[in-house]
């Protein structure tokens, strides 16, 4: 056996992996996990798929895959130029986004939208003072109607009037006043959802949490390295249907509103960030490889 395979063996024993194991995180058949432990090289696919499955089996048992490498390259296989330029050609981080006519299109847009809001602020303006003009009338082109007097009309008691109008106002204050109490909603404060701190059971690699507060259950998780995720119900039955290794760049969202309890398996959390519903998910414990259990309390 290889001194490569021997420490890789070492690792996936240390984290108490089986063979089977290891296959259902990193999805690399049995047979290849097999050869890489023997240093039987000659069952790849090719070289370069040497370096890649190596890099994945040590990503998974938490070792180093640069270092590991790096270390041992004497005793991987050389990896062809038409290998290498293949697989830059196929990996789709490395394509090129030309800039077409969409591209500029789109660059140009927030001035096209400037220009027209300042086009309909200077319409609405022009339209308000023609608005305005049109309905003060020419003071040369009315005449005052004539006065005319009532003989029989009674003098008017001045103190009487002002008091009944005092009295109407003072009236009119307090129905306004109680109709704008009416009108006025009662203010509520708006519940906010809240996920109680971490409680780490009895196994160490297992972290529970309580969400409260919340009409829905939606979980993200934004992969910044390779780490493998699942997540499963409360009868450890995998709902999350692309159970695998995840890349960096690549973001897990699954909506669990219908569920109760979730438990979140993340291969490396250091590289992979954990959210619900939109809020960041604070681990409780510095673990590399751990299960995260969310239990929804629907109110």
């Amino acid at each position: 056996m290889a001194e490569l395979g021997t420490r890789l063996k070492e690792a996936r024993l240390s984290k108490g992996y089986s063979l089977d194991d290891l296959q259902e995180i990193t999805k690399i058949q049995k047979r290849y996990l097999i050869g890489i432990e023997e240093g039987n090289y000659s069952i790849m696919p090719g070289s370069f798929y040497v370096r890649a499955f190596i890099k994945q089996y040590a990503d998974a048992v938490d070792l180093n895959a640069e270092e590991i490498l790096e270390t041992y390259k004497s005793e991987l296989p050389g990896t062809s130029n038409n290998q290498v330029s293949q697989s830059m050609t196929n990996s789709p981080s490395r394509r090129k986004i030309s800039k077409g006519p969409s591209t500029k299109m789109m660059e140009a847009m927030p001035k096209i939208i400037v220009g027209l809001f300042i086009i309909v602020i200077i319409v609405v303006i022009w339209v308000l003072m023609q608005s305005k003009n049109s309905a003060v009338p020419n003071a040369g082109d009315e005449t005052p109607p004539e006065m005319q007097y009532d003989t029989k009309a009674k003098p008017i008691d001045t103190e009487k009037d002002k008091e009944k109008e005092n009295k109407k106002a003072q009236s009119n204050d307090k129905q306004e006043s109680t109709d704008s109490a009416k009108e006025t909603p009662d203010e509520t404060e708006e519940v906010k959802q809240s996920i109680s701190a971490g409680t780490v059971e009895a196994d160490g690699a297992t972290t529970s949490y309580t969400l409260t507060g919340a009409d829905t259950f939606k979980i993200r998780i934004e992969v910044s390295g390779p780490t493998f995720i699942g997540i499963r119900d409360q009868q450890q039955q995998e709902i999350l249907t692309d159970t695998r290794v995840y890349n960096a760049g690549e973001v897990v969202e699954f909506d669990a509103t219908s569920q109760n309890y979730a438990r979140i398996r993340l291969g490396n959390s250091t590289q992979a960030k954990v959210y619900i519903n939109d809020e960041p998910l604070t681990y409780a414990q510095q673990a590399v490889t751990q299960n995260i259990v969310i239990n929804f309390n629907k109110e």
